[in-house]
């Protein structure tokens, strides 16, 4: 189901693994990142959770074809096999939009985040 691949994104395992960049490379925002996905409209799974990876403000998971940034100033940009998020982190949080499908059913809603 591409709502598992979006978990995977926003929550799969939007921050697992750390990714060590040069001091110099480093962004505001690098770290894990527990990410949970609530559905507002849409078949997909009512919500997951994930962790994501942020290192020199890129978005990676493992396992998952994520790509995604977020800027200096905090600004969330991701896509996942189809599906978007975006949203603002300030600080060790988050939140923001995401949507996507589910067997060729749009799908949409809010994800949160934390650094841990």
């Amino acid at each position: 189901m591409r709502f598992a691949r979006i978990a995977a994104f926003c929550a799969a395992s939007v921050f697992a693994g750390t990714l060590a960049a040069p001091a110099f490379a480093q962004s505001p925002y690098d770290g894990n990142w527990q990410v949970t996905i609530v559905t507002k409209s849409g078949t997909c799974e009512p919500s997951a959770s994930s962790m994501l990876t942020v290192a020199d403000g890129k978005i990676t998971a493992p396992g998952a074809n994520v790509s995604g940034t977020i800027g200096s100033g905090g600004l969330v940009k991701v896509s996942i096999n189809g599906a978007y998020a975006n949203g603002q982190l300030n600080g060790n949080a988050g939140s923001g939009k995401w949507n996507g499908a589910s067997a060729g059913i749009p799908c949409s809603g809010r994800w949160e985040a934390s650094r841990q």
